[in-house]
C-alpha cells in the first residue's frame, strides 16, 4: 500500500528541494552550480557512459561491516538495480535513498536487488545506511573506480569544489583530494549483465524514477 509520500512523483520531491534552494541560495552561489551542471553536461560523459545494450562491468566492493559484495554474485540471484549517489552530504541523494528505500519490497517483488554506491569512505556511508534506515547494500567506491569502468565519472569546476570543501569537507568524506564524483545514474541489469535501463542526467537534482525502475524490472521478466 503507498505512502501518501509515495503517491508523489521522486522528481516532484526533489523539485521542491531544488526551489527552496533557489529561494533562498545567495546569486553568485547558484551561478558557481548552474555552471558547474553545465560543464558536466559538455564534457561529454552523458555520450561515453555504459548505457541500454552495454555490458555492466563486474566489481566488488565492500560494504560499510568489511563485507565484500560483487555485482556478479547478486545477478546470480536475479536481476539488479544498480545506482550511484554523490555522499551523504548531499540532500538530493537522501531524498532518493529515503524514497528508494520505500521502494523496495516493490523491487524485490519483480525479482531484483538494489546496490547503492557511493565514494564515500565506509564510516560515512555506515552513518547514511544507519540515518535512513537502509535495508539494501551500500557499497564504498572508493577513488570511484567502479565508477570509471562504468564511465560516469567527472571532476568538479574549482568554484564547485571550493564551496563543498568549504561547506562540508568533501575530501573528508571521500578521503582524497580529486574533487571527482560521480553521476548519479542508475542501471537495471538482468541476470547476464546487460543493462536494459539507464538513467544519466547531467543534473544531480534529477533522479530515476522508481515507477520507471519498476518498469524496467518488469520488462525482463
Amino acid at each position: 500500500m503507498e505512502t501518501a509520500e509515495q503517491e508523489q512523483t521522486l522528481q516532484s520531491i526533489l523539485d521542491a528541494r531544488k526551489a527552496q534552494f533557489e529561494a533562498k541560495a545567495a546569486k553568485e552561489v547558484r551561478k558557481i552550480y548552474a555552471e558547474g551542471i553545465e560543464s558536466v553536461r559538455k564534457g561529454g560523459i552523458l555520450e561515453s557512459a555504459k548505457n541500454v545494450g552495454d555490458h555492466a562491468p563486474d566489481f566488488t566492493l565492500k560494504n560499510p561491516f568489511g563485507k565484500s559484495v560483487s555485482l556478479g554474485e547478486y545477478l546470480q540471484r536475479g536481476s539488479v538495480v544498480l545506482t550511484w549517489y554523490r555522499g551523504g552530504w548531499c540532500p538530493y541523494c537522501n531524498l532518493t535513498l529515503h524514497r528508494l528505500q520505500q521502494e523496495l519490497p516493490q523491487f524485490k517483488a519483480a525479482g531484483a536487488n538494489l546496490l547503492a554506491l557511493t565514494p564515500e569512505l565506509p564510516d560515512k556511508s555506515l552513518t547514511t545506511q544507519e540515518k535512513h534506515n537502509l535495508s539494501f547494500e551500500v557499497l564504498s567506491d572508493i577513488g570511484n573506480k567502479v565508477a570509471r569502468e562504468y564511465g560516469i565519472v567527472f571532476r568538479l569546476t574549482p568554484e564547485v569544489a571550493a564551496n563543498y570543501q568549504s561547506n562540508f569537507d568533501l575530501h573528508g568524506f571521500n578521503g582524497d583530494e580529486s574533487d571527482e564524483l560521480p553521476m548519479a545514474a542508475t542501471y537495471v541489469i538482468d541476470r547476464d549483465g546487460t543493462v536494459r535501463y539507464a538513467f544519466l542526467n547531467a543534473d544531480y537534482r534529477n533522479r530515476a524514477e522508481p515507477a520507471e525502475i519498476i518498469r524496467a524490472l518488469k520488462a525482463l521478466n
